[in-house]
């Protein structure tokens, strides 16, 4: 039977690629929902390709202009964020691929696995921000979380058939970013246009960005802490430009499992669509002469200290990864509309960690509340150095 899906996000770089994957696979999925932010011609497009059940455009003012070019086809239209939220609740979803970008897809997530629906979880902030509320929630429905990050990926897939008590750590790589080896220096006055050139994947702008400032490899550091029930001491970050061993688990015995592949986000997206199951597929092979060398190396720190922020946070814990969170997102948007620096990104998050009140066992509410705090002391800081 083919597996029914709901696409959150489908015009985005993840969700885009997913739809590469079922057209690829017509007999092993159906699209039952799809769900966009603002790219309506893109939404409209593909739902025409792929007749879902429903579609979602978050932002209302598109509204019009989707339901107007869909009417005559059997496709419910609805619009707002409560719409994305719920309509992951349809009985006939089997699993729910979260593409979604930042804390926008924490709700959704929740509404998902609270009905019983399976998630492929792209979007890494919905753990980051409240992992132990996520985690807790998915095992009291019995609903799996497989991970689409190209690293956590290659973590499950090396766990597959283990005992989690005989995991001594994993090693989350990384490519380094297009600044890798750069100097504080040569990082001042850095454009975004130089930071939005990743020398192996194809991204979004956020997570590009926070690839560039080594953010991301924070996040997933907090994802992997709730996904696989590991330590912060147990997690650890090595520099691999080549981007071609994805992840690494180290045993109690010593030994090692690495996972391996060209960096090609379809492959971590088909293994999660498709578990427990491994299917053939086209997609291009590794050959190993074309990687005579695989190098690796570790961060640097000082330079890019959003690695050392996450961390902090994660030992924390309570609130304060869904702080750095929300202060992360407000300064890379920042960043990226000319108004700070590439090295004032830490400061921002910085800043909030040390003034938005600390919670140490939140709830859902606290999380909310938490999120807005941390953006409006962020973005007020910002003021700061623009005057």
């Amino acid at each position: 039977m083919k597996k029914n899906l709901a696409i959150l996000g489908s015009t985005g770089s993840i969700g885009s690629q997913a739809l590469e994957v079922v057209r690829s696979f017509p007999d092993l999925f159906a699209v039952e929902v799809l769900t966009a932010q603002g790219n309506c011609d893109l939404l409209i497009a593909q739902a025409m390709e792929f007749s879902p059940n429903a579609v979602v455009i978050g932002n209302e003012n598109c509204y019009s202009k989707v339901a107007e070019s869909l009417k005559k086809l059997p496709i419910k239209v609805f619009t707002g964020e409560d719409s994305i939220a719920q309509i992951v609740e349809m009985e006939e979803i089997d699993l729910v691929l979260s593409a979604l970008v930042g804390y926008a897809g924490l709700k959704p997530t929740l509404n998902a696995i609270n009905a019983g629906k399976h998630i492929a979880l792209a979007n890494k902030e919905t753990l980051v921000i409240a992992g132990d509320l996520i985690m807790a929630e998915a095992r009291r429905k019995n609903v799996l979380v497989l991970p689409v990050d190209s690293e956590h990926s290659a973590i499950f897939q090396c766990l597959v058939g283990e005992q989690p008590r005989t995991v001594e750590k994993i090693f989350l790589t990384a490519s380094g970013g297009p600044f890798l080896g750069k100097t504080r220096k040569q990082l001042i006055g850095i454009t975004k246009e130089a930071a939005l050139e990743h020398p192996n994947w194809k991204m979004g702008r956020k997570i590009t960005i926070d690839s560039a400032s080594l953010m991301n490899k924070g996040l997933e550091v907090i994802e992997a802490r709730w996904l696989f029930n590991l330590m912060p001491d147990q997690i650890d970050v090595i520099i691999h430009p080549q981007s071609v061993i994805h992840s690494v688990v180290q045993f109690i015995d010593g030994s090692m499992k690495a996972q391996m592949g060209l960096p090609d986000m379809k492959l971590p997206i088909l293994y999660a669509l498709t578990y427990p199951q491994r299917v053939p597929s086209r997609l291009p092979r590794f050959n190993f002469a074309d990687y005579p060398n695989l190098t690796f190396m570790t961060p640097d720190t000082e330079l890019f200290r959003n690695l050392l922020l996450a961390y902090e946070a994660l030992r924390q814990g309570g609130n304060m990864p869904c702080i750095l969170n929300a202060a992360n997102e407000i300064a890379v948007g920042a960043f990226l509309n000319d108004r700070i620096g590439f090295l004032d990104i830490p400061e921002v998050i910085e800043h909030c960690m040390q003034t938005v009140a600390f919670i140490r066992n939140p709830v859902f509410e606290d999380y909310v509340g938490s999120h807005r705090e941390a953006m409006v002391r962020a973005d007020e800081f910002i003021v700061h150095y623009e005057y």
